[in-house]
């Protein structure tokens, strides 16, 4: 069944990696797996266009069903395949419920994250401001702090919606790792340093670490400071 399965990605790229992470997750190996370069511009090819006209990736086929929004791929793989691998999304009203709150908020702080770590990318030189920036990593700080409060309610060896590892930690994780990628410090924020450490030990994490994450170990200082 993956063989009839296409992913295009991009390596570092958060939306990319959680379908990749749903992939393992749902034991869905042996797809084709296509790395794309964002300097080469690849995701704005024909060969991605075809799947997805916004030029983005991750572009997920499967069969001829196209999704291509991350979080609608990682519902889809779970739905079709609910019986098969991790279970996902669980029985219960209230984890069910805090899975679903804890996966949504997760696109707050993928997006505060963005804003410190790719404003320069993001805002045309002549426009950027340091009290722009300042300001962005000061909203940044507080969510953050967030999370840190979330885990420390939920109790050691915790995941991010519970006791058990959920869809909300498919879809989240890729962009704490990304913080830590980013100098984040583990001693200032050790309850999501210590979330860090409990995924980078999961099978599906180390089958979908980007690779030019091992290539290059020490990542970046950006958000050492915080």
């Amino acid at each position: 069944m993956a063989q009839d399965m296409t992913l295009l990605w991009g390596s570092g790229s958060p939306p990319c990696w959680r379908v990749m992470i749903a992939l393992e997750e749902k034991k869905l190996q042996g797809y084709n797996s296509r790395l794309l370069s964002f300097d080469k511009m690849e995701h704005k090819s024909q060969q991605v266009l075809d799947i997805n006209p916004r030029g983005q990736v991750p572009s997920f086929k499967h069969g001829n069903v196209v999704v291509n929004e991350s979080y609608a791929a990682c519902f889809y793989l779970e739905s079709r395949f609910k019986s098969q691998g991790t279970k996902l999304i669980p029985d219960g009203p209230e984890e069910q419920a805090l899975m679903y709150q804890r996966m949504f908020e997760g696109l707050s702080l993928y997006d505060k994250l963005s804003a410190v770590i790719f404003y320069d990318y993001y805002v045309p030189e002549g426009e950027r401001l340091e009290s722009a920036l300042k300001r962005n990593t000061e909203t940044l700080v507080t969510e953050l702090k967030l999370w840190e409060g979330y885990l420390e309610k939920l109790g050691s060896g915790s995941y991010l919606a519970g006791k058990d590892f959920t869809m909300t930690d498919v879809v989240v994780f890729p962009t704490v790792a990304t913080a830590f990628r980013f100098g984040l410090s583990a001693g200032r924020y050790p309850k999501l340093g210590a979330y860090h450490a409990l995924m980078k030990e999961r099978p599906s994490i180390k089958a979908s670490w980007p690779p030019h994450w091992l290539e290059n170990l020490k990542g970046q200082d950006t958000l050492k400071d915080i």
